[in-house]
């Protein structure tokens, strides 16, 4: 009698445990192979080129990370830009998070605050390769500073040297033509008044033969701090050594905004007059990024600002609609023949791993695999065949688990230089030390032999390395890039709470001025206001960040 009363408890202490685990347990672990079951937060891209029956969460990618590392990967949620910015902030607000998911620094900070997060010290140490560490440490600064705390590391960053300069995407086929002197020397350094040149004629001749043919077209946002963006002033107002969005310091030694400095005044003054004279786009304020995008495709323009890499995300679009279409790059000089640049900071998004989750070495595996394992495979083709399709195909690295960069402080010029060397026929492409650099030099290789049969995927990567890259090489050999450091990349209370806002009014007070609803002058009741709604207090606070 007592045997069956332990039996009886014994199987009923199981059975609430079981019970209690489906109703308010943890989710399961492991498959029903014994995999470990990894969740994560997705962030998708928008043009993924994906192979039909593909997805975010089951592609080759995926597939290798899986068989690799053992586990099951999961999406928890999956998407892109602003979605995926509030899916982060209702994410963070719950205190309910993924196994894994990349965040900005500014989240990074919050989230360990709350204790959201594990600290990765040790399984950093023990499990990432050599490698890995040593792209960090290429840097001056390695960025693995910004996101440790009190002594612990708490996210893994992407990191990206950024090639400048900013560039202006030409259709080349257009000047070729029209029989255009442009650009006589062929150094691809030009001056304002080139391109002014440039904008009317290709308005004025319609060598596209559209309808309403567009000179100059720039997103209604204008501005951004770095060299990655489309569509944005950057190069035009480098050229006046403005520095919009960057924190600086002034002629003085104080530390202020580009975007309220005199220097972008002048830059705005002449985006007015391009405006006025209808070079600039006569809808300029109202379009949107795939408005812009579809003006090329529609052969209404032939003239975008953009990152050297532009040819492999956007200008392959206008590739696919116009088999004929030839970019070339060029970039805007001052009168000192001059490309004024601000350094930026390499730090991207930042890789997390929940502090609920058991096994957070996986999200430093992972790393290894895609920026160790894979990048130094020099038998790509062979050993991860499926890779090395993805690769030809040029699908986009978001399709990653983690989509990221991680690469050296060197890296894009580097591995141009052996690409350039391999298409020159200088080395063989078995002896570029990069699996990557590898199939592109190979796709390269195959636009220039047979352009008119190459895929579009060739002809992007042809454009993006053997033009903006080697613009990008040109420009730092021949000692054109003259450097500012800005002062402050980090955040404080008052940026948090107020810069947002001040992007926004940035961006409405200089539509009006541009657009002549407001004069040039205008741009001093804008600076008021930028100081008047919380930009005195966050220059403050920077001021305070930097003198401790």
């Amino acid at each position: 009698m007592n045997i069956k009363k332990v039996l009886f408890f014994s199987v009923l202490t199981f059975t609430i445990f079981v019970l209690l685990g489906c109703v308010g347990g943890s989710e399961p672990t492991h498959n029903d192979d014994g995999d470990l079951i990894v969740r994560l937060g997705n962030q998708t891209a928008t043009n993924s080129k994906l192979p039909e029956g593909d997805t975010f969460e089951d592609n080759a990618y995926t597939r290798l990370a899986e068989e690799l590392l053992e586990i099951e990967i999961i999406n928890e949620f999956e998407a892109n830009g602003e979605d995926y910015d509030r899916q982060i902030a209702l994410t963070i607000s719950s205190g309910e998070l993924p196994d894994i998911m990349q965040v900005s620094v500014e989240e990074l900070e919050e989230l360990y605050e709350n204790g959201y997060i594990a600290d990765l010290s040790e399984v950093f140490d023990e499990y990432a390769s050599d490698y890995i560490k040593e792209l960090y440490d290429s840097y001056e600064v390695n960025p693995l500073e910004t996101t440790s705390f009190d002594g612990g590391l708490y996210g893994l960053p992407a990191v990206v040297n950024v090639t400048p300069p900013h560039m202006i995407w030409v259709r080349q086929d257009w000047i070729d033509e029209l029989d255009l002197d442009f650009d006589s020397d062929g150094d691809r350094l030009i001056t304002i008044e080139e391109l002014e040149f440039l904008a009317q004629t290709f308005i004025d001749e319609n060598p596209g033969d559209a309808d309403n043919p567009v000179g100059i077209p720039l997103a209604h946002w204008l501005n951004e701090p770095g060299y990655g963006g489309a569509f944005t002033m950057t190069t035009i107002a480098s050229t006046f050594g403005a520095y919009p969005r960057n924190w600086i310091e002034d002629a003085d030694g104080n530390v202020t905004n580009g975007s309220i400095m005199p220097e972008t005044k002048e830059s705005l003054a002449l985006v007015k007059d391009w405006f006025e004279r209808g070079i600039l786009d006569p809808q300029f304020g109202t379009r949107s990024w795939d408005d812009i995008m579809a003006l090329a495709v529609n052969n209404q323009t032939g003239i975008l600002t953009g990152a050297w890499h532009m040819p492999d995300w956007g200008l392959s679009n206008v590739k696919e609609m116009n088999p004929d279409v030839v970019f070339e790059a060029y970039t805007l000089v001052d009168d000192q023949n001059q490309i004024n640049i601000a350094s930026q900071d390499p730090i991207g998004s930042v890789a997390v791993v929940s502090s609920d989750f058991d096994h957070p070495e996986i999200l430093v595996e992972l790393i290894n695999v895609f920026y160790d394992t894979l990048k130094n495979e020099l038998n790509l083709e062979e050993v991860y065949p499926d890779i090395y399709e993805y690769q030809v195909l040029d699908v986009d690295g978001a399709t990653r688990p983690l989509n990221m960069e991680v690469l050296s402080s060197t890296s894009e010029l580097d591995d141009y230089s052996f690409i350039r060397d391999a298409v020159n026929g200088d080395i063989e492409v078995n002896d570029i030390p990069d699996a990557r650099s590898q199939t592109l030099a190979t796709s390269i290789m195959e636009y220039q032999n047979d352009p008119e049969n190459a895929s579009t995927a060739a002809w992007a990567l042809y454009h993006s390395r053997m033009k903006g890259l080697e613009l990008g090489q040109s420009v730092t050999d021949n000692g054109n890039l003259v450097w500012i450091n800005p002062v402050f990349f980090g955040t404080t209370p008052a940026l948090e709470q107020y810069y947002g806002n001040l992007i926004s009014l940035e961006e409405e007070e200089f539509i009006k001025i541009i657009t002549g609803e407001e004069s040039i002058d205008h741009f001093d009741t804008f600076v008021e206001m930028w100081y008047d709604q919380g930009g005195e207090e966050i220059l403050a606070e920077i001021e305070a960040e930097i003198a401790e």
